[in-house]
């Protein structure tokens, strides 16, 4: 041997058993994740958060269950504190923390969370509030009655045990669970990448489906729901079903409709059941804040005067508001009314499966049949060793001189044996059992009782044995099992089933009756409706009617006409939009002041409103926007469906700028934009191409420094632009004078304006069939027809309109659409304060035509 290889040997023998156990294995580690997670995953779904379909727990529930009762802690004996409990489980049973093991054990106390609670608990263990249980160390607790059915017949080999975490005891796969508990009491968990949601149902409609089962297994999901019509949760409520319980006892999958018990006393709403699984404190703190944000107008307090006898909030009403619509919004923007999804997920066989009620129903029969069966070669096997032992006593009794004469002549205890099983034909077990007999059996009355007792099961074995043999015995027992369950334990449904298929949100327009309304708001923010036939037609000049009641220094700033089942679309002069339905706006007499924006609206402090569009739907059109400095914007209709509480940018606007005016297009129209110095351009809408909700827009029209946008219209060929100024004048312009220009230019003269007409105000697009309604400043209005205004050349002044007192001018200009216009169409908006209307008219009208040959001639002829 070499002596250098001699030397290096021992270290490099070394290097080579290192390298040998720290050996690497490649591995691709797509292939290494997926295949660790996918055992997570299963050890997740098996192990934590599913129930086996069997008996409806999951492991911690069933490790709890089986502790308790292996402890002794049965409903008949002395509670323990529910320390010694989830210790018990943790050192045993469950390898998780104690949290999980506490937290399982008190939702299995609690009356609100269990329709049928597995366990009697002594101490605080939470309330319907959210409140916690009080910590495991100041708790006790004992097995309910009710739970040691699930246990019954455990130790007699009826179910299949397994090793618990160390492999040191043995704990139960499943409980021989004698009631149907998966549906009885439900089960929610969330696993990875699925979910159970089963809901609770009455232990009576359930045992009955069993039993309905048993008698016709063919029977189907619609004769099982006339006897199981829906959950009964532990709450009470009303419970909407429709096609969707049907899905999931059909399917497996889909959901019912929780509403709040209310009784209405007058004044009051009060709230008597909550639907499951709803904090009754934060209900309370939710209703309190739709109150304050003003989502819900009409409650005036709320209290909780709940106590042990059960829920009672009341929610007293102010004077003159319909109970009935402040419900309805109670149930549709609080957890008065909530939807509980319903997925029938379990493990079947170690496997989860989606099943529906009858599936479930079968799975607990099988189950049944397989535990009866257990436990009846169970009791079967011991009668027969029993008896076996018995015949050996019985026949030592018969011969017992003989029998005693033997055993005194044996040496010792195996030669006495060996005499017994050779001199009679006994078994060791028989020799044994008679060795080991006391003299006081030899008396007459204890003979005669092993004698009786050998007879007796000899009669059990027989009927052991029939059960055996026929699977209707069998049967026969799981019904009388379930007959027992319903007479000890049965209760009246909680829940009242309402047939419904109107299992989504309350739709308050059934409950508003739909008509034409006149819409106004104010300038300082005050907003109504009034019905239009309020509203009396007059002639031009008419002196008018007082529109609105409001302070002497406030003035209509918009009016609009549409339907009270219409959308309403707030544009402010910040590039905000805010939504509101119109049968939400207060309705009031023409007097009436209404009420301000800010309590319908969430607006911040500097926002106004400077544009209105009602819509009846958002399916197709756009929005075409246009701001003081001329710039305007196009946007799909679509983007704006739904709106976020404080609204939702509509419009970019550089420094110093406002939204003037918003219009509803197709895409294909023209536009005019008019200016308060008498200008106007028109282009095609197809120049502004559509953009974001948050885009700027492009340049529409040239404004100068001293002018600024009034108003848009959408041009309509062969009808005509009327043009309202502030001293109540103005004029009909046909279209066709007004030369199709590119967007972006100073346009053409649209009116002239002096100091006699004032500055333009308002532009609307006509066919002089329409009617108008104006409003002035000091809020006097006048409802007059279009076609008594002149139709006359774009650089004229125009004609007197409404005749004003000194200091008034006019505010705002409606056009009123007859009830099919604003049922199909209602996109007439009115935009800043300068499309209104007014109701204090002149008395006579005329004409204006100074300063053009135009004017002059038009002026005469009127």
């Amino acid at each position: 041997m070499d002596p250098n290889t001699a030397n290096n040997g021992p270290e490099e023998g070394q290097k080579d058993q290192e390298s040998s156990s720290d050996k690497i294995i490649p591995r691709v580690i797509e292939e290494e994740m997926k295949e660790a997670y996918v055992n997570y995953a299963m050890s997740v779904i098996v192990g934590r958060a599913l129930p086996d379909v069997r008996d409806g727990l999951k492991p911690v529930h069933r490790r709890i269950l089986y502790a308790m009762y292996d402890l002794g802690m049965l409903h008949n004996k002395p509670f323990k504190k529910c320390a010694r409990i989830v210790g018990e489980v943790l050192g045993k049973y469950h390898p998780h923390g104690d949290s999980a093991v506490y937290d399982s054990l008190v939702r299995m106390a609690q009356d609100f969370s269990l329709r049928y609670p597995l366990i009697k608990g002594q101490g605080n263990f939470g309330s319907v509030d959210g409140d916690r249980a009080a910590a495991m160390r100041y708790t006790e607790a004992k097995l309910n009655k009710l739970a040691e059915e699930m246990l019954r017949d455990i130790e007699k080999d009826t179910v299949n045990f397994k090793d618990n975490f160390d492999g040191s005891l043995k704990e139960p796969e499943v409980l021989p669970n004698k009631l149907p508990n998966l549906l009885v009491n439900g089960s929610t968990g969330i696993a990875v990448g699925m979910a159970t949601s089963i809901p609770p149902h009455n232990i009576k409609e359930v045992c009955d489906g069993v039993i309905a089962l048993i008698n016709d297994p063919e029977i189907n999901v619609e004769e099982l729901m006339q006897i199981i019509p829906g959950p009964d949760f532990p709450t009470g409520g009303e419970v909407l079903c429709g096609s969707a319980l049907w899905h999931a006892y059909a399917k497996g999958k889909g959901k019912v409709v929780i509403k709040s018990v209310v009784v209405m006393e007058p004044g009051k709403i009060i709230v008597k059941e909550i639907p499951y699984m709803v904090n009754k404190a934060e209900l309370i703190e939710q209703i309190a804040g739709l109150v304050r944000d003003k989502r819900i107008i009409g409650i005036r307090n709320i209290n909780d005067e709940s106590d042990r006898e059960g829920i009672r909030v009341v929610v007293d009403l102010k004077k003159d508001v319909d109970p009935q619509v402040i419900l309805n919004q109670l149930y549709k923007f609080s957890r008065m009314k909530v939807s509980f999804g319903i997925n029938l997920l379990a493990l079947d066989n170690k496997q989860p499966k989606i099943l529906g009620l009858k599936e479930i129903l079968n799975h607990h029969v099988l189950h049944r049949k397989d535990v009866i069966t257990k436990r009846t070669k169970y009791d079967l096997d011991q009668a027969e060793k029993r008896v076996h032992l018995l015949m050996g006593l019985i026949v030592a009794l018969d011969n017992i001189d003989e029998v005693v004469a033997g055993i005194k002549k044996s040496k010792n205890l195996a030669e006495a044996k060996e005499f017994l099983i050779s001199s009679y034909q006994l078994s060791e077990v028989q020799a044994k059992a008679i060795l080991e007999m006391r003299l006081q059996k030899l008396s007459s009355l204890e003979q005669e009782k092993i004698r009786e007792e050998e007879k007796e099961l000899n009669f059990k074995i027989g009927e052991y044995q029939e059960i055996l043999a026929s699977e209707e015995k069998v049967l026969g027992m799981i019904k009388e099992e379930l007959e027992g369950i319903k007479e000890q334990y049965g209760d009246e449904r909680r829940s009242v089933i309402v047939e419904s298929e109107e299992e989504g949100e309350v739709d308050l327009e059934e409950l508003i009756e739909e008509e034409t309304v006149v819409v106004t708001r104010t300038h300082s923010g005050y907003v109504k409706r009034i019905p239009l036939s309020a509203y009396k037609i007059q002639r031009r000049g008419g002196k008018g009617i007082k529109a609105t009641g409001m302070k002497e220094e406030d003035f209509v700033e918009h009016i609009f006409v549409c339907s009270t089942h219409s959308h309403l679309l707030f544009f402010t002069d910040q590039g905000q939009l805010h939504w509101l339905k119109v049968y939400n706006l207060p309705e009031g007499s023409r007097q009436a002041k209404g009420k301000h924006i800010s309590n319908l609206l969430g607006l911040r402090s500097e926002e106004k409103i400077s544009a209105i569009i009602p819509v009846r739907d958002f399916k197709e059109g756009y929005l075409f926007m246009a701001t003081s400095r001329g710039v305007v914007k196009k946007t799909d209709l679509m983007d704006f469906s739904r709106p976020r509480k404080g609204g939702i940018r509509a419009l970019t606007l550089d420094e110093g700028d406002k939204l003037v005016s918003v219009k509803l297009t197709k895409g294909s129209e023209q536009i005019i934009l008019a200016s308060k110095k008498g200008m106007a351009v028109r282009f095609k809408e197809g120049d502004v191409r559509p953009m974001g909700r948050t885009a700027r827009g492009v340049r529409g029209m040239r404004i100068s420094k001293e002018d600024e946008l009034i108003g848009m219209i959408v041009s309509e060929e062969g009808k005509n632009i009327l043009t309202i100024c502030e001293k109540g004048y103005g004029k009909r312009t046909p279209v066709e004078e007004y030369r199709l220009i590119g967007r972006g230019g100073k346009g053409v003269t649209n009116i002239k304006v002096t100091e006699k007409n004032g500055n333009a105000v308002a532009v609307k697009i006509v066919d002089g069939e329409e009617e108008l309604m104006l409003v002035s400043r000091f809020g006097v209005a006048i409802r007059i027809k279009c076609a008594d205004i002149s139709k006359i050349g774009r650089a004229t002044q125009g004609v007197r309109v409404m005749r004003l007192g000194e200091g008034d001018e006019v505010a705002a200009v409606a056009k009123i659409m007859v009830e099919d216009e604003v049922n199909e169409e209602g996109n007439d908006g009115i935009e800043k304060g300068s499309e209104g209307a007014s109701e204090e008219a002149s008395e006579s009208s005329e004409s204006i035509g100074e300063g053009s040959e135009e004017g002059s001639e038009e002026g005469s002829e009127e």
